[in-house]
């Protein structure tokens, strides 16, 4: 029956499989279909999306075991569940040059799933936020063709700022702005904008600070200032660092240092 199931998905050049597709196809009952796709999943021939949802070779694999591409197991999932999506975080730090670490998984932030996911031998983190924090992105074409839809470079700086906590991205994002606006591969306008749609009060804040370090424009402060809210409270700059430190009081952050 395996051999059946794969013969069937290659002739047809399929690339995914559902449950009740093979049932009648190739005369199984329901059991007998459920049985050979857990089958075939296990023995990594095939490779499980979700219940009921496979992803198949387009050829039988060498040595007896496939795994699906990152970016075709993420679309497939997406696709599933008519998510929007984008690949950010430690992925998009090694895209974009900032860190030349090679992630292990992907991060993505989308509109629907949350939570640890593995495709195959694809391990995913997914992330999920409101759909008005999905943007600022640019899609990227593979060299098998498939696309992939990643933060853009701006977006993957300021959300080293605002999502710091989850990948560890405080004070090393401050010197990957620096550099980029050195280079004139993003703009202090590019930053403020993305901060003020994307970020949060700390994002701003933070970002402000380093703006003004950098001498930006004083009409690019105040358009960042605008969006803050009144507080009395401060923030370190250095979030998992020591509590003590001058204090900027126009943003509101202690210049502290890391531990």
């Amino acid at each position: 029956m395996e051999t059946q199931v794969l013969a069937y998905a290659q002739l047809r050049q399929l690339r995914t499989i559902r449950t009740g597709e093979l049932a009648q196809a190739l005369r199984l009952t329901r059991r007998q279909e459920a049985e050979v796709l857990s089958q075939l999943a296990q023995g990594g021939l095939i490779a499980r999306v979700r219940q009921g949802l496979y992803l198949v070779p387009p050829r039988l694999p060498l040595g007896g075991t496939w795994s699906p591409d990152p970016v075709l197991a993420l679309s497939t999932l997406m696709t599933d569940r008519d998510a929007s999506y984008q690949i950010c975080g430690p992925n998009a730090f090694n895209r974009y040059g900032f860190d030349e670490q090679v992630p292990t998984r992907l991060y993505v932030y989308n509109n629907r799933l949350s939570g640890d996911r593995t495709i195959g031998s694809v391990e995913m983190t997914l992330i999920k936020v409101a759909k008005a924090r999905l943007g600022s992105t640019e899609e990227v074409t593979t060299p098998d063709g498939l696309k992939a839809v990643y933060s853009s470079r701006v977006r993957t700086l300021v959300d080293a700022v605002y999502d710091w906590s989850r990948f560890s991205s405080l004070p090393r994002a401050y010197e990957w702005i620096r550099q980029e606006l050195s280079a004139g591969r993003v703009t202090a306008a590019d930053l403020v904008r993305t901060s003020v749609k994307y970020g949060n009060q700390a994002t701003m804040r933070r970002m402000g600070l380093l703006l003004e370090q950098e001498g930006t424009s004083k009409l690019l402060q105040a358009k960042l200032q605008r969006s803050l809210r009144p507080s009395n409270g401060v923030i370190p700059w250095v979030p998992a660092g020591s509590r003590r430190g001058r204090i900027n009081r126009r943003w509101g952050v202690i210049l502290n240092e890391p531990r």
